[in-house]
């Protein structure tokens, strides 16, 4: 495929990565796509310190420090492991590199021996290369590697530099590359001619002194004239001095105009930062960054987040963020999505099954147990079900009810979502397509997936209604009941819509109550059987908008059957359902009849 040679060329792409025992992660393995990769996930999953492992490995300087918590469960003599196997351009330079570098090969999945005998130029692997940083049991870092004889050689300071990372993370520090910190971005993009010992020459050549008042010079002069009759270096002068770890070059800074005045841009709001921070690597020599961003909605307001979005989307770079903003799940289209679990396993989530989804309600990603109604109608339902079920309201325990887009939508995204790891529920129909894959689902999901044994909703609580109310369900929430009486009335082929003639046509038609509760039934769910073509078929697939095909005609459903006294009919099919959810949320199990509606 010529556009993913391209790619494979002109930027660095990490194809692999396996941590070990580093901070939370016991083991965790990851092949990410070559492109912007979404890392989502529940608390303390794993998310930050995945993107903290990629970005310790191609880290530009090696003052970096570890502590006993970057070790899991604080164990350091276990050490820690970060490896990763990664294709370089030729920019970054490894045929330059001071010792000879043998690439492995990469098959599609794992790194494998080159075959120096394989002459099929159609079927040639990809040279990559394996890298590795190791913790060791005294708290340092050692950076590796990997040739395909199993011999390690140092993974010098400059390679890392020359593959570049640039890292925005969630806290504070968003500012590094917008100062002359060594291997930042402003000092990959600057440092060509030894900028930095020429801003330390023209800081040390500034006469500070001249500050001074008489007093104060005096007494820097008596200081001096100490040290001579101690016989220590004297002639004493003010000059500004690095401190052990800290160059003058990381105090210098880009400054920018604010209202004629110039201010440090590390001064400004935390978005500004994080979007200079990337335009100055964009611009650098290489141009060859992976980019990591931790919490990227950070201090952006959402058009300058979709902006973001598009640019790294376009920079045609690999990158790796992590998110709990729904406007990034809803812009990122052309990005993977991954599910990180407690468990330390990265799944993705399959594009085509999840793309409807993150249009329609991306917060579906973000809860910590979504549950997926089939439609609005179950979403209206449901949630009126569920305020009865909880103490407190259910979402203040991170359950969110969401709309499924239809009972074949929704299978995609319930298999999406399984494969990718995520936990969540289902609330569905049974419409007799695909019995396999619902079985499936049911098998690895229990009582956290309820499907009505046959048909759908509407249809499970209408049978339940007796007789002499069926119709009092055509008396909407308004107390309107004018719409519902016309439909019911059109498929029984009648003009007049009032209660007298409806139960007349249904009694010439056979019992009375059979016909009304079949006709209403068809109303209600928008059945087309018995059209006698396609306009009068068109027609009647409407009729369920005047009825319950809504959140609000959900939630009247539900009232419905509190007031009709349906409740105690249905509640033994949907109470195990219910209770899955109280788990879930640490509640107690509910008996029969505890529920009141």
């Amino acid at each position: 495929m010529p556009g993913h040679m391209e790619t494979i060329d002109t930027h660095p792409r990490l194809k692999w990565i396996r941590i070990s025992n580093f901070r939370c992660i016991e083991t965790l393995e990851w092949r990410p796509s070559d492109g912007v990769n979404i890392v989502i996930g529940g608390g303390d999953s794993g998310k930050s310190t995945l993107l903290h492992a990629i970005a310790l490995l191609f880290s530009p300087t090696n003052s970096v420090q570890v502590f006993e918590t970057d070790y899991r469960n604080r164990l350091s003599a276990a050490g820690f492991s970060i490896e990763a196997v990664v294709s370089l351009p030729s920019s970054v330079g490894v045929a330059d590199y001071g010792q000879m570098l043998w690439p492995w090969e990469w098959d599609g999945r794992d790194a494998v021996l080159p075959d120096p005998q394989s002459g099929d130029a159609e079927n040639e692997k990809h040279p990559v290369y394996k890298l590795r940083v190791r913790g060791t049991e005294d708290l340092e870092l050692a950076w590796e590697i990997v040739q395909p004889d199993e011999k390690v050689i140092q993974l010098s300071v400059g390679l890392r530099r020359m593959i570049g990372i640039v890292r925005l993370t969630g806290d504070d520090r968003n500012d590094r590359d917008l100062r002359l910190v060594a291997g930042s971005a402003l000092d990959r993009l600057l440092s060509k001619g030894n900028l930095k010992a020429r801003i330390n020459q023209a800081v040390s050549e500034t006469d500070l002194s001249r500050a001074l008042n008489e007093e104060e010079r005096k007494a820097l002069e008596g200081l001096s004239a100490l040290f001579k009759d101690a016989a220590l270096p004297h002639d004493l002068d003010l000059g500004l001095t690095s401190s052990q770890g800290i160059s003058i070059g990381a105090l210098i800074g880009v400054l920018a105009s604010q209202d004629g005045i110039k201010l440090p841009l590390s001064c400004w709001g935390a978005g500004t930062r994080r979007m200079a921070a990337l335009e100055i690597a964009s611009v650098t020599a290489s141009a060859t960054n992976l980019t990591v961003i931790d919490e990227i909605e950070r201090g952006l307001e959402p058009y300058r987040l979709r902006q973001l979005l598009e640019k790294l989307k376009t920079a045609n770079r690999q990158c790796f963020i992590t998110t709990h903003s729904p406007i990034v799940i809803a812009s990122a289209f052309d990005a993977t999505l991954w599910f990180t679990d407690v468990d330390g396993k990265v799944g993705p989530l399959e594009h085509a099954k999840i793309e409807k989804q993150q249009k329609r309600d991306p917060e579906t990603f973000l809860a910590k147990l979504a549950v997926i109604a089939e439609g609005v109608t179950e979403v209206g339902f449901l949630t009126s079900i569920l305020s009865n079920a909880f103490t407190a309201s259910f979402d203040k325990h991170g359950i969110r009810i969401c709309d499924g887009g239809g009972n074949d939508s929704m299978l995609g995204l319930l298999e999406a979502l399984s494969s990718g790891g995520l936990q969540f529920a289902g609330f569905c129909d049974d419409e007799g397509r695909f019995p396999t894959a619902w079985q499936r689902l049911k098998e690895k999901l229990g009582a956290l997936l309820f499907q009505w044994p046959v048909g759908c909703t509407e249809e499970n609580i209408i049978k339940h209604v007796p007789d002499d109310k069926l119709l009092s369900l055509a008396v909407d929430s308004d107390g309107e009941s004018g719409n519902r009486l016309r439909t019911i009335a059109t498929r029984l082929g009648i003009s007049a819509k009032d209660e007298v003639s409806i139960m007349a046509a249904c009694a010439n038609r056979g019992e009375k109550y059979a016909v009304l509760r079949s006709t209403l039934t068809s109303a209600a769910t928008g059945s087309k059987e018995g059209g006698s073509d396609d306009k009068q078929k068109k027609e009647w697939g409407k009729h369920s908008q005047f009825w319950f095909k809504s959140e609000a005609g959900g939630t009247e459903l539900a009232e419905k059957v509190k007031a009709l006294g349906i409740w105690p009919k249905v509640e033994p099919q949907i109470l195990p359902f219910i209770n899955a959810l109280r788990k879930f949320a640490g509640h107690t199990p509910l008996t029969d009849g505890e529920l009141k509606l």
